[in-house]
Parts: C-alpha cells; sequence; structure tokens
C-alpha cells in the first residue's frame, strides 16, 4: 500500500522520502513515527512502500527494513537513528 503525505512547514521545498516497510514490523512503525515528529522541522513528502507487495522488493530489502531513502540519493537501514536522520534531511534540505 502506498500513502502519500505532506508534513513539516511550507518553506523551501519538500523532502522526498521514501520508506520501505513491511506490516506488524516495530522497527517500521519506529521509523514512521520518528519521520512524523521531524517533519515538524523539515518539510518533506512521506511515501510508504510495503516489500511484501513485490518479489524484487522483498529480495533486494527483506533483512534491511525499514529502509528511509531520502532526496532519492542516501538509503539509511536498520537501526535508524534520530540523529543520522536529522542529518540526512538537513543535508537534502
Amino acid at each position: 500500500m502506498r500513502l502519500l503525505r505532506r508534513m513539516g512547514r511550507r518553506r523551501g521545498s519538500p523532502v522526498s522520502i521514501l520508506l520501505y516497510e513491511r506490516p506488524g514490523c516495530h522497527l517500521c512503525d519506529d521509523a514512521e513515527q520518528l519521520l512524523l515528529r521531524l517533519g515538524r522541522r523539515y518539510p518533506l513528502t512521506l511515501q510508504k512502500i510495503d516489500i511484501t507487495t513485490d518479489p524484487d522488493l522483498v529480495r533486494r530489502f527483506d533483512v534491511r527494513i525499514p529502509v528511509i531513502v531520502v532526496a532519492g540519493a542516501l538509503e539509511l537501514d536498520a537501526p535508524i537513528d534520530a540523529r543520522s536522520l536529522e542529518q540526512a534531511l538537513k543535508t537534502a534540505n
């Protein structure tokens, strides 16, 4: 399932964020909550991608989820910490 959301303030162009996840993954839920918190300070657009809908995505991300792709370039995978993610958002913004 895909979900598109705009978060954060309106200043500047939103940073495109892809969150690769799977249902029932508590680390994925934690990563989404972290993005929601940081989205209050940094303009971003979040797209959640369920890897279980595509066998190629399962092969690519299975043991790495959650994976966050920032601005189509930087990939962060589990464990994702607030400091690394915030630095990635600052760099992309």
